[in-house]
């Protein structure tokens, strides 16, 4: 029998014994290898509960208390299950061990149950005016190990949400990181064949930097080949929805949306968020990364829609929308961009091109006025489908019916 068919079978047992031996009575643990707990050597699934116990053997019956212990606890092939509540630890919860590609450690909210990490009473939230976050303490949940599986988990409050360093091959499905102090979800250095699927980011904001670092979204200031975002709602964050800053690998996104970032919702003193839906690499330096973007969304952000922020890489947008926008709706001035059917309507400045950046169908290249379908994003941006998908919604749909920008 295969060790985790054997390990199923085992926590069975000892789940139907327990039962049967009722409370108050002593029920023998399974034996374990040396070196070993007997919950170790038994746990496949642990279940974590606000009102559970830490010395508890993490059975639906007997929950774990603390996040962090069904952490400790866990090895590869682990799932740990957050029942319905509320989690406010007074530190951040560390994943530092790894999972492997046939056996990820998951961490979830329980099936149909909504739990949720509140940081407030984690250091750094907020952290003072120009002050700093040691590496190890950004994140509500701080991700420094590989195959880790993070989904329907609401993150709020944080000194940061999920802050991911030298983390690779992870996925990220259907969490909600708002409110945080800093960005949302936000991956760092050597970081490779990330999935972020469903994400819905908003609220971040960042007193420490009058609003100049919290983004929806960031995969910057590293490498590492294969991240991909889908599905992916980032919207009112004081800086940008996504950012690209100084990531060297291509990043690709797609059916993604980002609207009202870059305004200071919060007051706060001398404010510099930036306010791009789609700011897509850049750096102090010329740092050429070739991200690549399709149909997506830009909207209602203070300033650019899809910018290149002086990437001089090969970007690739196509079927893409940008409206409304205070500053230029496509900005690949710098770019060495192919740009592809993508629609530009209201913003400061439709698009900027430089002389390295091409392409073809784009609205700008058929010319004319453009009107839409619908101006009314309250589907796109409402519940999502029971599947986490984005729903389907005429919003920004040229009236002519051409097949220009990004379609849901």
């Amino acid at each position: 029998m295969k060790r985790n068919a054997l390990l199923v079978c085992v926590s069975l047992l000892v789940g139907a014994v327990t039962a049967l031996s009722g409370p108050g009575t002593a029920t023998a643990a399974p034996s374990a290898a040396p070196g070993s707990t007997p919950l170790e050597a038994a746990a496949v699934d642990l279940y974590v509960a606000p009102d559970g116990d830490d010395a508890a053997p993490g059975t639906p019956a007997e929950p774990l208390r603390t996040v962090q212990r069904g952490v400790d606890l866990a090895e590869p092939g682990t799932t740990i299950h957050l029942r319905a509540g509320t989690y406010a630890p007074a530190t951040n919860i560390r994943l530092l061990e790894s999972g492997t590609a046939s056996q990820p450690i998951t961490l979830r909210a329980h099936e149909g149950e909504r739990a949720v990490i509140d940081g407030e009473n984690m250091p750094h939230t907020p952290a003072p005016v120009d002050g700093s976050i040691p590496r190890a303490e950004r994140g509500a949940i701080h991700l420094a190990g590989d195959h880790w599986r993070l989904i329907d988990l609401e993150i709020i409050n944080g000194p940061y949400g999920v802050f991911g360093v030298d983390t690779s091959d992870n996925v990220f499905d259907g969490l909600v990181t708002r409110d945080n102090y800093e960005s949302g979800l936000h991956l760092q250095g050597a970081s490779g064949g990330n999935e972020i699927l469903d994400l819905d980011s908003y609220g971040n904001r960042d007193p420490r930097k009058n609003g100049e670092s919290a983004d929806g979204l960031a995969i910057k200031e590293g490498s590492g080949s294969g991240n991909v975002v889908r599905g992916a709602r980032l919207w009112n964050n004081s800086d940008d929805g996504y950012d690209a800053w100084e990531f060297l690998s291509p990043v690709l996104i797609e059916d993604s949306l980002a609207w009202g970032n870059g305004y200071n919702r919060w007051n706060l003193p001398d404010y510099t968020g930036d306010g791009n839906g789609f700011k897509l690499g850049g750096g102090d330096e010329d740092l050429p990364a070739a991200h690549v973007t399709r149909n997506s969304m830009a909207w209602d952000n203070s300033a650019g829609g899809f910018i290149d922020n002086a990437n001089p890489g090969a970007l690739v947008a196509e079927r893409c929308t940008a409206w409304d926008n205070g500053g230029t709706g496509f900005d690949f001035a710098d770019a060495d961009g192919t740009l592809t059917a993508n629609l530009a309507v209201a913003n400061g400045t439709d698009a900027s091109l430089g002389s390295g950046s091409s392409g073809s169908g784009n609205s700008w290249d058929i010319g004319g006025s453009w009107s839409f379908a619908s101006t009314d994003p309250g589907t796109i941006t409402g519940s999502r489908g029971s599947d986490g998908s984005i729903p389907s919604s005429p919003f920004l749909r040229p009236a002519n019916g051409a097949e220009v920008g990004a379609r849901f």
